[in-house]
């Protein structure tokens, strides 16, 4: 007998998502919806996706989409209505950097980045997507140009590739604490971005790395944005974190002794994966909001793309992992990319902290709680009844692990 769509097939217990599991998320069927009962209340706060970003920037464009009927963001008609906004503010930000005022023309950069971040969700997946992230990140290295301490922007040889990789150089977000010398080489975190978060959209986390005395290494994740390795091969992940490891071995201004990943969301399951695969050269790895096993299943997609992602998130999917059509998607992604199905779990780990909300309707709560199941013993903090990644509070129990770990490796 087939097991329930509303269980556990492991455990015959139903999800912890409870009812949620079966609902279509109010936010979902409209833009208005989308705007109005999901998206205006962080952008009023410059949250996440909206960070950086200011509210008056933001409600003409939803105002002018509702108006029009544009629902679909990945149609090339979503991106366009953001696209004049986000001209504007960098010809302002550009003005006012010519006359000097550093501060101003920093923060209007952002404005700018933020509302090309949301022009271009969920997926890059257009010439038109393609052409606002490259403006996001040509508007993105304006701003990091004035930061006390840069952001630099720079490409390194994918020296663990093979031939089936997608490309043969790795572009990568570098800022490093100032002092920072051969004689005296920095902690480092090697941040892993998501499905629709990418490398000019972690500005505070390179800050609270800084802070700390930690450089930041910001990387992309296979089947985003521009990361050179293949999609559909399952191990490409530890092909690219191979090269990116050897490099930063290879410069001598890094403690290799200390050396973090931290995965966000699509980026949680590198994490969780590398803390595997590179056991001996990890202090310790953060999986966020990741999927493991459950995730990859038909039975938890065909509900989760109905819940709290801003459009369904099926097509972004089954790009980022290459396949061919939804359906294949569904049908394999399990057998391919599951970290308990490839026997991955079951090698000895790093350090590993697993953080969520209970209530993630994207990345089952189930799939953190599983990896405690194999291998090595990991640690966890979990926040009952919130949402993916376990927003807001999640970030202030990541950062005294990491300090943590740092100070004992």
């Amino acid at each position: 007998m087939a097991t329930p769509a509303n269980v556990d097939p492991r455990t015959g217990s139903r999800w912890i998502l409870g009812d949620k599991f079966e609902q279509v998320y109010p936010h979902l069927g409209s833009i208005d919806n989308l705007w109005n009962k999901k998206w205006k209340f962080p952008c009023e706060r410059s949250l996440y996706p909206f960070h950086d970003g200011k509210y008056e920037d933001f409600a003409p464009v939803f105002e002018s989409l509702i108006k029009k009927g544009i629902h679909d963001g990945y149609s090339v008609e979503y991106t366009k209505e953001f696209l004049p906004t986000c001209e504007r503010l960098v010809q302002e930000g550009d003005e006012l950097a010519k006359s000097g005022k550093k501060t101003e023309a920093k923060d209007v950069y952002l404005r700018a980045c933020a509302v090309y971040r949301i022009a271009r969700f969920p997926y890059i997946n257009s010439d038109v997507k393609k052409q606002a992230y490259q403006a996001q990140k040509d508007a993105y290295m304006k701003a990091a140009a004035l930061f006390e301490t840069p952001i630099k922007d720079i490409t390194i040889p994918h020296t663990a590739g093979a031939p089936n990789d997608e490309g043969k150089e790795i572009p990568l977000y570098i800022r490093t604490p100032p002092g920072t010398t051969k004689d005296k080489p920095c902690p480092a975190v090697i941040l892993m971005c998501g499905l629709d978060g990418h490398r000019p959209d972690n500005t505070v986390r390179s800050d609270e790395f800084l802070a700390r005395g930690w450089a930041s290494i910001i990387v992309d994740i296979p089947g985003t944005a521009d990361c050179p390795a293949d999609r559909r091969d399952a191990t490409s992940p530890d092909r690219l974190w191979t090269s990116i490891l050897d490099w930063m071995a290879q410069t001598g201004t890094f403690n290799m002794q200390k050396i973090l990943c931290w995965g966000l969301s699509a980026g949680g399951h590198n994490a969780i994966r590398a803390a595997h695969t590179h056991a001996k050269r990890l202090a310790g790895a953060v999986g966020q909001g990741a999927g493991t096993h459950h995730f990859f299943s038909r039975q938890w997609l065909e509900k989760a793309k109905d819940h709290e992602y801003p459009w369904t998130a099926l097509p972004a999917l089954r790009e980022k992992f290459g396949y061919a059509t939804e359906e294949e998607f569904m049908d394999r992604a399990q057998k391919d990319f599951s970290l308990v199905e490839t026997k991955v779990a079951e090698m000895p780990s790093c350090r590993l902290l697993l953080i969520n909300g209970t209530h993630d309707g994207l990345m089952p709560i189930e799939d953190s709680m599983l990896m405690m199941e194999y291998g090595t013993p990991k640690e966890a903090r979990f926040f009952t009844g919130l949402l993916h990644m376990g927003y807001p509070p999640a970030n202030g129990s990541v950062y005294p692990w990491m300090e943590q770990v740092m100070g004992t490796a």
